[in-house]
C-alpha cells in the first residue's frame, strides 16, 4: 500500500445536539486539530469528550454546525482535494455472521464491483497479514474475540485506504489478547505508512500506536494538548520499560485528570 499524502485539518469544529427536551447538548467547542500524512494520531480524552464525535465528522458521518474540515494534498503542495477513501474499525466487530472469514473481508470489494478470484487474492493476503491463514472457511462465532476483531482489520485494511479510522478497536477484548493485538497492529500500521486515527481511553495503546497524541477536554470538547511520541518504534510491551515511557505516561495522565475531574464536578453541578 502506498504511504497517503493527504493531511486532514479541523479548524474551530464545533458541533451541538438537538434535544428533544429542548435542551442542546455541545459536543465539540472550537476544535483544532490536524491528522498528518503517513502517521498514527491518537485521541484520548474523558468519556462523554467527542473524540468518536471528531472521527465521525472526518468520516462524513455527521456535519458540523460551525467552523471547517480540510484535506490538503501534500504530495500537490497542499492543494485541498476531496474526501479520502476511509476505513473503519469499530469497538464492536461487526461482522456478518452468516459469511466466513474470507466473504467478510472481501465483502467490501464485492460491493466495489471487484471480480471474485481478485477479490478472494486480495483477502487472503490481508487475512494472512492479520495471522488468520487458515481460517478463511470459519464463521465468526467460530472465532474468539480477539479473532474477530483480527478480521475487521483485515476487512478494513484490504479496501486499501487512504485512511484508517480505528474506535475504541480493542475495548471489548481482555487485557492479554489487547497487548498482543496492539502489537500486531503497530507494525501493520508502520510496514504500509497508511494514515490512522485512533480513538482510545488508553494511555499505554496510544504511547505504543500513535507518533502524535491529541488530548481532549471534558464536555464540551476542545484540544488542550498535542503531545509528540518520540520513543523508537518497532513498539510494543517493551516500550513500557524504556526510560522515556513513564514520564510520557505521567504527562498525559496528567492532562486527562484535570479534564476528568473537571467533569465529574461539572456533572455534580448540573444534578
Amino acid at each position: 500500500m502506498a504511504a497517503s499524502s493527504v493531511a486532514i485539518e479541523f479548524k474551530d469544529v464545533g458541533l451541538t445536539f438537538p434535544t428533544s427536551s429542548g435542551e442542546p447538548v455541545v459536543a465539540l467547542s472550537d476544535a483544532n486539530c490536524r491528522f498528518e500524512p503517513g502517521k498514527v494520531t491518537a485521541i484520548i480524552g474523558p468519556s462523554g469528550c467527542g473524540k468518536s464525535t471528531l472521527l465521525q465528522i472526518a468520516r462524513g458521518f455527521l456535519e458540523p454546525t460551525r467552523g471547517s474540515l480540510h484535506f490538503a494534498d501534500r504530495a500537490q503542495g497542499d492543494k485541498t482535494t476531496s474526501r479520502p477513501a476511509m476505513s473503519t474499525v469499530w469497538q464492536a466487530f461487526n461482522l456478518f455472521p452468516w459469511l466466513t472469514v474470507i466473504e467478510n473481508v472481501a465483502f467490501g470489494l464485492e460491493v466495489r464491483g471487484v471480480s471474485r478470484m481478485e477479490r478472494e487474492a486480495q483477502a487472503r493476503k490481508a487475512i494472512a497479514a492479520v495471522d488468520l491463514a487458515g481460517f478463511e472457511n470459519k464463521y465468526p462465532r467460530q472465532l474468539s474475540g480477539g479473532m474477530r476483531q483480527r478480521v475487521g482489520i483485515a476487512r478494513a485494511l484490504v479496501m486499501k485506504p487512504d485512511i484508517l479510522l480505528l474506535d475504541e478497536p480493542f475495548g471489548a477484548l481482555d487485557a492479554q489478547t489487547r497487548l498482543v493485538l496492539q502489537e500486531q497492529l503497530a507494525k501493520l500500521v508502520e510496514d504500509s505508512g497508511m494514515t490512522a486515527i485512533l480513538v482510545t481511553h488508553s494511555i499505554e495503546e496510544a504511547i505504543l500506536l500513535a507518533d502524535t497524541i491529541i488530548v481532549m477536554s471534558s464536555r464540551p470538547g476542545r484540544v488542550v494538548a498535542e503531545i509528540p511520541v518520540e520513543l523508537p518504534r518497532p513498539r510494543g510491551v517493551a516500550t513500557t520499560h524504556e526510560p522515556g515511557y513513564s514520564q510520557l505516561f505521567d504527562r498525559i495522565y496528567g492532562l486527562l485528570r484535570d479534564e476528568v475531574m473537571r467533569a465529574i464536578v461539572t456533572e455534580s453541578d448540573a444534578s
